[in-house]
């Protein structure tokens, strides 16, 4: 299924996503390149990664792939993006999970975690695992929702 997926990185993922725009590309996606557009081992990944999250964001059925060195800060930092839910993936699971449980519309993978074979199949397995809708899930993505929209934290049981 052809998806467009936006992309954004730092300098220690520079490279990685360089060669998933050519993967994505080879293999049916569109890919959105949201910097950033050159290589600058000073820059700063806020920028780059909160444009890939906000656009993914704000228009259902996309994806976004954010990189960094371990994946971390670019996880922060898109999931302060209202209506994102970006998971961290260092596994094959984690990113399976990611969207079947979580329904993460976005992936952060870092760079100097893995080889280039390895981020590439989490960035695979990412884009074709779909929701699974189950009720559990679903209740649970509400009240994170709920409380993004309100600010009010869900109920603790009694």
């Amino acid at each position: 299924m052809r998806m467009r997926v936006f992309l954004g990185s730092d300098h220690a993922g520079y490279e990685l996503k360089q060669h998933l725009i050519g993967w994505l590309t080879e293999h049916g996606h569109e890919p959105v390149d949201c910097g950033p557009k050159d290589y600058d081992p000073q820059d700063d990944y806020p920028p780059f990664v909160m444009d890939a999250a906000a656009r993914t964001a704000a228009e259902p059925g996309s994806l976004g792939v954010v990189i960094g060195g371990s994946g971390n800060g670019e996880a922060i930092a898109a999931n302060k993006v209202p209506g994102v839910r970006a998971a961290l993936a260092w596994s094959e699971e984690t990113a399976r999970l990611g969207r079947q449980h979580n329904d993460a519309n976005v992936i952060s993978v870092g760079a100097r975690m893995h080889t280039t074979d390895e981020a590439t199949r989490l960035i695979e397995i990412f884009l074709g695992t779909p929701f699974s809708g189950e009720e559990r899930h679903v209740r649970r993505i509400a009240m994170l929702t709920a409380y993004e929209q309100t600010g009010d934290l869900p109920r603790l049981p009694d």
